[in-house]
């Protein structure tokens, strides 16, 4: 692993995942391909560690020229792939974006990786590696008494956008067995830490909560979520690409399984802690439950056991420790905020999404 190329490196787990590799891996280099649709920013990666080591690249993951570009010129021996339309109510609301990007995008730059290493054999094929980066969401919604997913849980999405990651799963997975290109993929439960795009529930909590704004809560709140720090995330992965099977697939989570409701209510706490003297405390009287989305899953719960025994991975950051880091970056990068949200696309989709949800 020597050159690695990140698709949607400017996002949220992308960004923390090329500054956590950039920390942790001194001889690797990264080209960063990114479209900087709505989430992705440049914003995400200021002040990186050893910024000579990272080349950032505007383009998409669909250019299949411009992909084979990369490949050639870099030499690349490493794609991480993350680029995907990510946000349920959004794929709802436009689908077709999901497919372009989740599917057709995924599709290129398996093309591309299989004319450059296999065809090509530009480099050998020991020596290189496909990582997928999937979600929990492809397996659809478990019982209250349901085991929780794991590497073998048949598919079974309900969204557009899970179903879009499904069939990005399944051709990378035919990629494998067609060709034996050389991949792994990574199904993660919900990621949360810094630099994450505000429509999502825990930013949204926090900065709702701080600017005393309703905190909106789809349904009773009593949808269970595997929270993972994104940190953790990250390790995951950087251990499947060091000692990962080829052809293998490893379920991630936090090991964690709150109801939303809690997470909101523990970020109010946090932010009584933290901010006593503010307005708005105590911040819990900001809590509204609004409509639920449609076909919301009501539960998601992850197996790491495999991950664990071959690798020996598990997450470091516990759910509270990891919700007090979070609400403290987001109270101490006012600035990077307020660029996100000064976007005229995000206010356009907060309106959307929520002005019509009733109480």
């Amino acid at each position: 692993m020597q050159n690695i190329l990140v698709t949607g490196g400017a996002g949220f787990i992308g960004s923390n995942f090329i500054r956590y590799m950039l920390a942790h891996e001194p001889e690797i280099r990264i080209v960063n391909l990114d479209a900087l649709t709505y989430a992705g920013s440049m914003e995400n990666l200021a002040n990186l560690p050893d910024p000579a080591r990272h080349t950032f690249v505007k383009g998409s993951i669909c250019d299949g020229n411009l992909v084979m570009q990369l490949l050639h010129e870099h030499r690349i021996d490493t794609i991480v792939h993350f680029a995907a339309e990510s946000h349920v109510d959004r794929s709802i609301l436009g689908p077709g974006a999901f497919v372009q990007t989740n599917i057709v995008g995924t599709f290129t730059l398996l093309e591309a990786a299989r004319r450059f290493w296999l065809n090509e054999k530009a480099l050998g094929t020991q020596s290189v590696r496909f990582h997928h980066v999937s979600t929990d969401e492809v397996f659809g919604s478990l019982g209250p008494d349901d085991p929780p997913f794991d590497e073998n849980t048949p598919y079974a999405p309900r969204s557009p956008y899970a179903a879009s990651k499904a069939s990005g799963d399944h051709l990378v997975r035919a990629y494998f067995h067609t060709y034996g290109l050389p991949i792994t993929i990574t199904n993660c439960s919900n990621n949360y830490g810094p630099y994450q795009f505000p429509e999502k529930l825990i930013p949204l909590m926090i900065l709702n909560a701080v600017e005393g704004k309703p905190l909106p809560v789809y349904g009773d709140g009593m949808q269970i979520r595997d929270w993972l720090y994104v940190d953790d995330h990250s390790e995951a992965i950087r251990r499947v690409l060091h000692d990962g099977r080829v052809g293998e697939t490893y379920t991630v989570g936090g090991d964690n399984q709150p109801p939303n409701i809690q997470i909101v209510n523990t970020i109010c706490e946090i932010l009584d802690e933290l901010q006593p003297d503010a307005p708005h405390t105590p911040h819990a009287r900001l809590i509204t439950h609004v409509t639920d989305r449609p076909g919301h899953d009501r539960r998601y719960d992850i197996d790491i056991t495999k991950i664990r025994t071959e690798l020996g991975w598990q997450p470091s950051e516990q759910l509270q420790s990891g919700l007090l880091k979070t609400v403290r970056w987001y109270l101490d990068n006012p600035a990077w905020v307020d660029a996100i949200r000064k976007q005229q696309e995000y206010q356009q989709w907060m309106e959307a999404n929520y002005a019509g949800r009733q109480a």
